[in-house]
């Protein structure tokens, strides 16, 4: 298992990207995007299964060179400049069953459209380094995702679903694989899949969804 994963996803910046922003002086305009990122806060957490939504956003924001630190909404956050709009990173600092508030709360302050929202979390029922772009749709059993159709009333936002794998026994506790950390096998499949993700949050931002989904689908 990584113990430092945070040091694993940061600070790794892009040199070809013509995304990337280095500092917060270039930032302009209102958000116009929210991605959240579904995980439980925690340092017992952090590499575990059900954290992958946080752990992508931290390798987002190690790419693209922004802290997400801030506390606000019930979250920590952080934004950056993509394709240039504003985009406003969400890590929910409630448990994964309430991630909607905070979620809520950042829509209804920068009067962002549900239309406009990117949740990426964790999918059991795909397998480790696969990766599913969709534009609306039910939670699927994920309960951040529920919460935040729930408290959005609306499910038609678009979700990156990160393979974790299925539980590997029938009787196994579903709560209890989810909260289990990823192998240095499982850590090897997963990290393209947060290279991925990054991309598709570019091609979402742009415009692009159906080219995403047909990229890294």
């Amino acid at each position: 298992m990584f113990r430092n994963a945070k040091s694993f996803f940061t600070g790794r910046k892009s040199k070809n990207s013509e995304f990337r922003i280095p500092n917060s002086e270039f930032k302009k305009g209102s958000v116009e995007y929210i991605v959240t990122g579904l995980g439980n806060p925690g340092r017992n957490y952090e590499t575990t299964r059900h954290n992958a939504g946080f752990m992508a956003v931290d390798y987002i924001a190690g790419k693209l060179g922004f802290p997400v630190k801030q506390l606000k909404f019930k979250a920590l956050n952080g934004d950056a400049m993509i394709a240039g709009k504003r985009v406003l990173f969400l890590k929910p600092s409630t448990y994964m069953n309430k991630s909607g508030e905070s979620v809520r709360d950042a829509m209804a302050f920068y009067k962002v459209p549900v239309e406009n929202l990117i949740v990426i979390c964790d999918d059991t029922a795909l397998d480790v380094g696969k990766m599913r772009i969709r534009k609306k749709g039910s939670d699927g059993g994920q309960k951040g995702l529920r919460n935040i159709i729930y408290l959005t009333g609306r499910d038609d936002f678009a979700r990156i679903r990160i393979g974790v794998g299925a539980k590997p026994h029938p009787d196994m506790d579903l709560a209890d694989w989810v909260l289990s950390g990823f192998n240095k096998h499982d850590m090897a499949q997963i990290e393209p899949l947060f290279a991925n993700g990054l991309g598709s949050v570019e091609l979402i931002v742009k415009g692009e969804i159906d080219t995403a989904m047909n990229k890294f689908n």
